[in-house]
């Protein structure tokens, strides 16, 4: 069974980085996204007491998450019982389409190429499509930020943590939390509709990503440590020291630890001021700046994630076949 398990990962992981996200395909998030638009037109109508919002908002987090892990759970017992050969194949999809890492990659690249070419309305475009953040008015200098922070995030987000509940349930758990991931970027904001509403969607997203966003950290660290060794210009160091002294400055309690370990491997300063919906917010800073935010530090950034996801892999394939 663990051998079982060590394939399908290996599996899942090079499906993603030959297939990614196709937009012919099906895929299992919009169907999630569309699920949670229904039940909040059904449940929700306008405000009311803080208490009844939040009950609200739970239940359809709780039926939106248990139905995805029952049916992505019935759907492969069902096809499983037809053929294996079909079961490990539809498992092996919904599992790549459950990792990011080739999708993450693309939009970075796709920010990159017109900001190298001095396309800058292109660049800031592209990173709207990245970030909930207001792009129009963005410097070169903003716009790498803003792709580094996304690369960063993402890193636990849509690779490390999927790699993680793949691990730990399959691809039901899996989804299930791609279910809690979708909820809160639904549903996770502080207005008048969802203070409550959204509430349990973004305290649950939170607890779900607490270990996945520091091991997102580690994988940095080692894949910065690893690529340092090799003659690239990551300081592993720096990485380790930068995650913990500045991880936890983050708003969320999650998301700095990742963009505190980019910031320290590339020796760049991420945070600050940013706009969203027409509010500047003012972001605690990350890292120190030894080095300037060019467009270089895109590729650089997503060498590093390509060798974090890679040594969390091998990590992970290592430990089923230790417990074999």
């Amino acid at each position: 069974m663990q051998m079982e398990h060590a394939t399908l990962l290996l599996l899942v992981f090079i499906a993603d980085a030959l297939i990614g996200d196709p937009p012919w395909l099906p895929h299992p998030i919009r169907l999630i996204g569309k699920a949670i638009n229904r039940g909040e037109q059904w449940l929700y109508q306008e405000p009311s007491s803080p208490a009844r919002d939040f009950l609200l908002g739970l239940a359809l987090v709780v039926g939106v998450v248990l139905s995805t892990y029952l049916l992505a759970w019935f759907l492969l017992q069902v096809l499983t019982a037809l053929s294996w050969w079909l079961g490990q194949g539809m498992a092996v999809l919904l599992g790549s389409l459950c990792l990011a890492r080739r999708s993450l990659k693309e939009h970075a690249w796709a920010v990159f190429h017109p900001l190298c070419a001095g396309d800058l309305d292109k660049a800031r475009v592209m990173l709207a499509r990245m970030v909930s953040r207001e792009t129009a008015d963005l410097s070169q200098a903003g716009i790498v930020r803003g792709t580094l922070e996304s690369v960063a995030e993402n890193s636990s987000d849509g690779v490390i943590a999927p790699l993680f509940y793949l691990a730990l349930g399959g691809v039901p758990l899996a989804l299930a939390y791609k279910a809690v991931n979708t909820l809160d970027s639904m549903l996770g904001y502080h207005t008048v509709r969802y203070e409550y509403f959204g509430k349990a969607a973004a305290r649950l997203d939170d607890l779900v990503n607490l270990v996945p966003a520091r091991l997102a950290a580690l994988a940095l660290i080692s894949g910065a440590w690893v690529l340092g060794c090799c003659g690239r210009a990551y300081d592993g160091a720096a990485t380790w020291r930068i995650a913990w002294r500045d991880g936890h400055k983050h708003a969320s309690p999650n998301a700095g630890y990742p963009e505190a370990a980019l910031a320290g491997a590339l020796g760049v300063r991420l945070g600050g001021p940013s706009r969203y919906c027409g509010v500047m917010v003012e972001k605690p800073t990350l890292g120190d700046a030894l080095q300037p935010l060019t467009s270089e530090c895109i590729p650089q950034s997503l060498v590093l994630l390509d060798g974090a996801s890679v040594l969390a892999l091998l990590t992970v394939e290592c430990g089923f076949l230790l417990a074999k």
